[in-house]
């Protein structure tokens, strides 16, 4: 149990049999009546994002959510195989959990793997990867009708809008929360 005042980014809770991440809060205090929590909440297994208000200093139920750095092995089937990086256990994690994650992992590429109870809940990458350019049209300097990018195939299928100097076989480093391209890795 915790107070709507002990909130933080990342902290799971268990609300009506279902986890939640919390993504964003906020005390507020209205011209009349009891300070309030806003916050929005992701539903660990869906996706699904609300908003939700609690009063202030209300008891929320917290989950144990357990933390592991894993390394990603392979793929399989459906499932992708993971390693602990301590005990060397391998655990196989659906795709629709690894969700958007795939698009930025590389074989033996380690990860934070997030379990309630044994259960796995979600994968938590770097903020930045690298990743090889493995195919984009070359780029001519004239060329601006597109705002100076160009679309880049990356290394492990994901294709994403690069600027035009960038060629095929270059390494790039990609901000996992949304694809962007951050700039060349120097050798």
């Amino acid at each position: 149990m915790a107070s709507t005042n002990d909130l933080k980014n990342g902290m799971v809770l268990d609300l009506d049999v279902q986890l939640w991440q919390v993504l964003w809060f906020q005390h507020h205090k209205p011209g009349k009546g009891n300070t309030v929590v806003r916050s929005k909440l992701k539903h660990v297994l869906t996706g699904k994002i609300i908003d939700k208000t609690f009063n202030s200093d209300t008891k929320v139920d917290t989950a144990t959510v357990d933390r592991r750095e894993m390394q990603y092995l392979y793929l399989d089937g459906d499932d992708y195989v993971f390693m602990d990086n301590q005990s060397y256990e391998q655990l196989h994690i659906s795709n629709e959990i690894v969700g958007d994650a795939k698009d930025y992992m590389l074989e033996n590429q380690t990860a934070i793997v997030a379990t309630h109870e044994g259960t796995p809940l979600f994968i938590e990458l770097p903020a930045n990867v690298e990743l090889e350019v493995t195919y984009t049209e070359p780029g001519l300097q004239g060329d601006r009708s597109t705002g100076g990018t160009k679309p880049a195939t990356l290394e492990t299928g994901k294709e994403i809008q690069v600027p035009l100097f960038i060629t095929t076989g270059e390494k790039i480093k990609v901000d996992t929360r949304d694809g962007s391209y951050q700039g060349r890795v120097s050798n």
